[in-house]
């Protein structure tokens, strides 16, 4: 499966991206101040690459333990794939233009979905 390799590139990526926007925090004004909705997006993004990665190599770890059938195991893969690939994408994407608010639907509903079936998974084992 790819959610273990796909988790520890995404916390490596977060971790580069809260890095690289480290020096500009200090800046308290920096894109509007610190309750700004672009700082608070860009922020979400940068803390769900990590998070969202490490929900992957969770999932990795405990995907055989999974009482579901292959197919689904499968779905719930790329749900939790999906959903950590869009999220920091639709933040930074939002950050920038309101008009792209609409896309996070994407990785909420996947995300709901990969939680679901491995949460299913784990109580049925």
């Amino acid at each position: 499966m790819i959610n273990g390799a796909l988790g520890w590139i995404t916390v490596t990526i977060g971790l580069i991206w809260g890095a690289s926007m480290g020096p500009a925090f200090r800046g308290e004004q920096w894109l509007g101040g610190y309750a700004s909705r672009e700082r608070r997006l860009l922020r979400l993004g940068h803390i769900s690459l990590v998070m969202l990665g490490v929900l992957n190599i969770l999932f990795a770890l405990c995907a055989a333990e999974l009482a579901l059938a292959a197919g689904l195991i499968t779905a719930a893969s790329w749900a939790l794939v999906v959903g950590a690939v869009t999220m920091p994408l639709c933040c930074a994407l939002a950050a920038w233009r309101r008009a792209f608010q609409p896309l996070f639907v994407i990785p909420v509903l996947s995300l709901i979905s990969g939680g679901l079936l491995t949460a299913a998974g784990m109580v049925l084992s």
